[in-house]
C-alpha cells in the first residue's frame, strides 16, 4: 500500500511571492547578460589580437627602415653582412647618427693666403657738411618756384621768385630823390665858384662864401644819403629773387604759389643740405687713439667704411677727416668724423649706418672661412677634408676677422679643404661627400617635385629620405613595403629595373641618353653614381641587389 501522500502546498503571503517573483526576474536578467558577455568576449579578443599584430608589423617595419637607412654602414658592420657592435640599423654605439662608416654631405672651402684687416666697428651718423634753411628775405607774394624737390642745385642758381612790384615803385622813388639833390647840389657848387671869383675882386664879403661852401656840403651829405636808399631800394628788389645759398640737395618745399611769405617764417621756403661730400661722424674706444693719431699724420688716409645696420651691404668707402679735441670721459670714446664722396647719394643726412675703420693690415695671412672654426675642449679646431674624403681635426689659433675670413695659425696649409657646412655630423676619421657651397647650385636643386612618397616621411633621413620621395610608391610595378618588386623607396631598385649592367655603364660613359634609371634615383645618389667608374657603379648596383633581397626575404615572411 503506498503510504505516500500529496500534501498541499502551504499558502504563500503576498509578501512572499513577490519576492520569489524578483528573484526570478533578477536570475533571469542575469542569464541573459552572462549570454550577452559570452557573446561578445570574442570580438574584444579579435580587436586586441589585430592591435597586438598591427603593433608588432609597424615595429619591424620601422626597424627595417632604420636598417636602410644606414646604408653602407650597415653591410659593412660585420662579416656576412650582419649588424657590427651598433646592432641592427647602427643604432648602437656605433652607429645611428653618427655612425663612423656613414658617409655625411659636407660644403667645403680652401684655405688661402690674403691680407687681413683690423678694424674697428661702431655705429655712426651721417651728417650733411653744411645746412641751410632758405628763407625769404623780403615779405610779398610767392610768384614762381624754379626747382624740384629732391633737386641738386648749385650756389647762386635761383629759387623761387617774390612779386617785385612794389620795391621796384621804392626803387624809382629813391632814384627820383637823388636825382633832384644832386641837381641841388650842381647849382649850389655853380654859386660857390661865383662867389669865390667875386671874393678875389673884393666884391662881396667873405663870410658870404663860407656860408655857400657850407651849403655845398651840406647839400653833399643829402646827395649821399639818396644814394644809399637807391642802393637800398635795389637790393630788397634783388631780395625778390631768391638764390640758393649753398650747392646741395634741396628738400620738400614748405611754401606754394601764390603763398605771402614772411621773413620771419620757420620753415622757410626750403632747406638744402650738402651731400657730396658727406660726413659721417662716429665714436670709438680711447685705447685706439695711438694708432688713429699715427694714421692721421701718415701718409695715406685711414679708410672708412659704410655698412648697413644688419652689415650684409657696403654703402660706402670714405676717408678719416679729423679727431675730436679731447676724449668722452663719460663713455671714454672719441669721436671721429671721415667724408664721403657721395657722388651716388647712397649716404643721406642722419642715417644711422655702421662703420669700420680699418687700423692695420696684415699681409698674406694664412685665413680660413669664419664658419669653419669651431670650439671645442682641446680649444678652436677645423675640420680639414683629405684627399680620401676622410675628415680629421686641426687645432687653430685664431686671430683677426676680416669679412667672412678668419687669420688662424696651425698645422694648414693653403689650398687644403676646411669643413663650412655640415659639421655638426662629423667625427675624426669619419667619410664625407662634398657638395656645393650654394643650395641652389646642387644637384636637383631645381627639379620639378616628383609624385611618390614624399621627402618628409617620418624615418628618411639624409640620402636615404631623399631616395624615398624620388621613387616613391608609384614606381611601375611597385606594391609598397613587402610587395613582389621590394621597397620602392630603395635607391637600387631604380638601378634594379634598368635594362643591363653594361648598357648602364656604356650609357654613362659615352655621355649618350640619360637613362631613366638614373632620374629615379635621390639627386645626391645621381652626382654619387655619376662619378663611379663602371666598376665602381656595377658593385654598387650589385650591394643594392643584396640589400633588396635581404628585405624581400624577411618581408616574404611575415606574409
Amino acid at each position: 500500500m503506498n503510504t505516500n501522500k500529496i500534501l498541499p502546498r502551504p499558502p504563500v503571503s503576498g509578501a512572499a511571492a513577490a519576492s520569489r517573483m524578483s528573484t526570478g526576474a533578477r536570475s533571469r536578467r542575469q542569464t541573459g547578460s552572462n549570454r550577452q558577455h559570452g557573446r561578445a568576449t570574442p570580438w574584444i579578443l579579435a580587436v586586441v589580437v589585430l592591435a597586438v599584430a598591427a603593433g608588432g608589423w609597424w615595429w619591424f617595419k620601422g626597424r627595417a627602415d632604420a636598417g636602410a637607412a644606414g646604408g653602407p654602414a650597415r653591410a659593412a658592420s660585420g662579416p656576412g653582412g650582419q649588424a657590427g657592435p651598433g646592432g641592427a640599423g647602427g643604432r648602437g654605439p656605433g652607429g645611428g647618427r653618427f655612425a663612423a662608416n656613414r658617409v655625411q654631405p659636407v660644403s667645403v672651402l680652401p684655405a688661402r693666403l690674403q691680407d687681413i684687416r683690423h678694424t674697428a666697428s661702431a655705429i655712426g651718423t651721417i651728417t650733411a657738411s653744411n645746412t641751410a634753411v632758405v628763407r625769404a628775405q623780403v615779405s610779398g607774394v610767392l610768384q614762381q618756384i624754379h626747382f624740384t624737390e629732391g633737386q641738386q642745385v648749385k650756389v647762386g642758381q635761383p629759387l623761387a621768385q617774390i612779386d617785385p612790384r612794389a620795391f621796384l615803385a621804392t626803387l624809382g622813388q629813391a632814384e627820383g630823390q637823388l636825382a633832384r639833390d644832386k641837381a641841388t647840389l650842381d647849382n649850389a657848387r655853380i654859386d660857390l665858384n661865383r662867389y669865390k671869383d667875386l671874393l678875389a675882386k673884393d666884391a662881396i664879403a667873405r663870410q658870404q662864401v663860407d656860408t655857400q661852401q657850407a651849403t655845398v656840403r651840406q647839400l653833399e651829405g643829402t646827395v649821399k644819403a639818396d644814394q644809399a636808399s637807391v642802393d637800398s631800394a635795389r637790393l630788397q628788389v634783388t631780395y625778390t629773387k631768391v638764390l640758393a645759398p649753398i650747392s646741395g640737395r634741396v628738400g620738400l618745399k614748405q611754401a606754394d604759389i601764390g603763398n605771402v611769405v614772411q621773413t620771419g617764417d620757420t620753415n622757410g621756403i626750403v632747406s638744402i643740405t650738402q651731400t657730396r661730400p658727406i660726413a659721417l661722424t662716429f665714436a670709438v674706444p680711447s685705447a685706439l687713439l695711438p694708432q688713429i693719431t699715427a694714421g692721421l699724420k701718415g701718409p695715406t688716409s685711414m679708410v672708412v667704411e659704410a655698412w648697413s645696420r644688419d652689415g650684409k651691404t657696403r654703402l660706402a668707402t670714405g676717408k678719416l677727416a679729423t679727431a675730436d679735441n679731447a676724449i668722452d670721459l663719460a663713455t671714454d670714446t672719441i669721436k671721429l668724423k671721415a667724408l664721403f664722396p657721395n657722388q651716388d647719394d647712397a649716404l643721406y643726412p642722419n642715417q644711422s649706418v655702421s662703420v669700420k675703420l680699418q687700423l692695420t693690415t696684415e699681409q698674406n695671412r694664412l685665413a680660413v672661412p669664419a664658419a669653419a672654426v669651431l670650439r671645442g675642449s682641446q680649444g678652436f679646431y677645423v675640420y680639414v677634408v683629405n684627399a680620401d674624403n676622410s675628415v680629421n681635426t686641426r687645432v687653430v689659433q685664431t686671430g683677426a676677422v676680416d669679412g667672412d675670413w678668419m687669420a688662424v695659425d696651425g698645422k694648414i696649409e693653403p689650398g687644403e679643404r676646411v669643413v663650412i657646412d655640415g659639421v655638426d655630423r662629423l667625427r675624426e676619421g669619419a667619410k664625407v661627400e662634398v657638395i656645393a657651397n650654394d643650395p641652389k647650385q646642387r644637384a636637383g636643386a631645381n627639379a620639378a617635385p616628383r609624385r611618390g612618397r614624399g621627402a618628409s616621411a617620418p624615418g628618411g633621413g639624409g640620402a636615404w629620405g631623399a631616395g624615398r620621395a624620388a621613387s616613391g610608391a608609384s614606381a611601375p610595378g611597385g606594391q609598397g613595403r613587402g610587395g613582389k618588386t621590394g621597397d620602392p623607396g630603395n635607391p637600387g631598385d631604380a638601378a634594379e629595373r634598368a635594362p643591363t649592367a653594361a648598357a648602364r655603364n656604356d650609357a654613362l660613359q659615352s655621355g649618350g641618353e640619360r637613362p631613366a634609371w638614373l632620374d629615379r634615383l635621390p639627386p645626391d645618389v645621381q652626382e654619387r653614381v655619376m662619378k663611379m667608374s663602371p666598376a665602381e657603379r656595377e658593385a654598387w648596383i650589385a650591394e643594392r641587389r643584396a640589400e633588396r633581397a635581404k628585405r624581400q626575404a624577411a618581408s616574404g615572411g611575415g606574409n
